[in-house]
């Protein structure tokens, strides 16, 4: 395709525009199992509404230029660490998502250390986005492997520190299996070593503190520097909207570009981004005002009671089950070699469901939202489908290259 030499009409482009996303599979309907957060026409309208109204502001100049979105991400940030029972004289900033959230608590534990050729030590089950990270910033990663319970070794995880690391991670819960590491424990060893300690709660930060019992994980852990947490995932607000907490103001220096080295003067950003949406603070911001913690109680208890449905159908077909957890991710695998969990799998697709598949063990992941409580019967009864005729036929396609988000 080229530019075109004349400006083409609105409808024709929309059309256009429609018929490309026509081969989309239909989140609306809930038929994905990642990707998008939904709770209900109001609330995607209120995200709409506010994000138009500040959709060609730049955050870039929110000092001086538009010092509105200073005070909608003041305000933001002040909602998120009262939410993770922050101390007084905590801080954070607004990302465009928990990779850069994630980037931005890995370069601010290398320079608050000062080491050079430093390394990160995590368990196994963290997310990747710590190694892009980590390579971006010339860090080693060191993995642990997790324990029996799939939760961080923190033994283990003592023992492969040494006087480079950086820093030591911990997942609210990890993506893979959706279980909350020891937290506590953790927040023992970096305070004994001096360590700067990152709780990922990307996908926990908005749901963690309306789930029953859960482990800490939060501020009201010693120890804990700092947490990442998605608004635009179990914050239900629109994509582009993410933060990163620190226990102390002060922290925040750390990740901090600052440079007088041209011509314009003093250029200084705490976030990887110049330009920053406006849209993004302002919609995150309406839909945490709208939903209040009523409605994300109401949010938790519809992911709940999706998992709830989705679990007793697992247990009911004989040769599947569920691995245990109590949160918004549900992984469930074959326990029977007559019934293979891929051509499983195959069938839910064939049903009009994309499967996000689990490599080890070998099983299919969901991450639920709140819209998933309102067709979770109608999974249930395409899983017991695919299950049978799995038992029947017993062939899956060729494994493909699984990829997780």
């Amino acid at each position: 395709m080229k530019l075109p030499e004349k400006g083409e009409a609105w409808p024709a482009l929309e059309e256009a525009l429609r018929d490309a996303k026509a081969r989309d599979h239909s989140w609306r309907k809930g038929r994905m199992a990642v990707f998008f957060y939904y709770l209900d026409e109001e609330l995607e309208r209120i995200g709409q509404d506010a994000y138009r109204l500040f959709w060609t502001e730049n955050h870039l100049g929110a000092g001086r230029a538009f010092p509105s979105l200073a005070k909608l991400e003041g305000e933001v940030v002040s909602m998120a660490l009262d939410l993770m029972h922050a101390p007084e004289g905590a801080g954070g900033t607004m990302t465009s998502g928990g990779s850069e959230s994630i980037f931005l608590a890995m370069l601010a534990a290398r320079e608050k250390s000062g080491a050079v050729g430093g390394n990160v030590v995590m368990p196994d089950t963290a997310h990747l986005t710590f190694d892009r990270a980590c390579w971006y910033l010339g860090l080693e990663v060191r993995r642990v492997p997790v324990g029996a319970d799939r939760r961080g070794d923190v033994a283990a995880m003592a023992a492969a520190c040494n006087e480079k690391t950086v820093a030591i991670v911990g997942s609210a819960p990890g993506y893979p299996f959706g279980t909350v590491d020891p937290i506590r424990e953790l927040g023992a060893l970096a305070t004994e070593r001096g360590l700067w300690l990152h709780v990922d709660a990307c996908v926990g930060g908005f749901i963690n503190p309306f789930l029953e019992g859960l482990p800490d994980w939060d501020f009201a852990v010693p120890g804990v520097s700092s947490i990442s947490a998605d608004i635009h995932k179990h914050g239900m607000a629109p994509k582009g909207a993410s933060l990163l907490l620190v226990r102390d103001e002060a922290l925040r220096r750390f990740h901090r570009f600052e440079s007088r080295a041209w011509a314009r003067g003093l250029y200084a950003a705490h976030t990887a981004q110049g330009t920053r949406p406006g849209g993004a603070v302002a919609a995150a911001w309406a839909v945490m005002r709208f939903l209040g913690r009523a409605g994300y109680r109401d949010c938790a208890e519809r992911v709940m009671r999706a998992r709830a449905t989705i679990v007793a159908a697992v247990e009911s077909i004989p040769g599947l089950e569920a691995l245990p957890g109590n949160h918004a991710i549900l992984v469930y695998r074959s326990a029977d070699p007559a019934l293979p969990i891929a051509a499983v799998a195959d069938g839910l697709e064939r049903r009009g469901w994309l499967v996000s598949r689990q490599v080890e063990p070998e099983g299919i992941h969901l991450h639920l939202n709140p819209l998933h409580a309102e067709v979770a019967e109608e999974y249930a009864a395409a899983l017991r489908e695919a299950a049978a005729e799995a038992r029947r036929t017993g062939v899956a396609r060729p494994k493909e290259e699984v990829r997780a988000y």
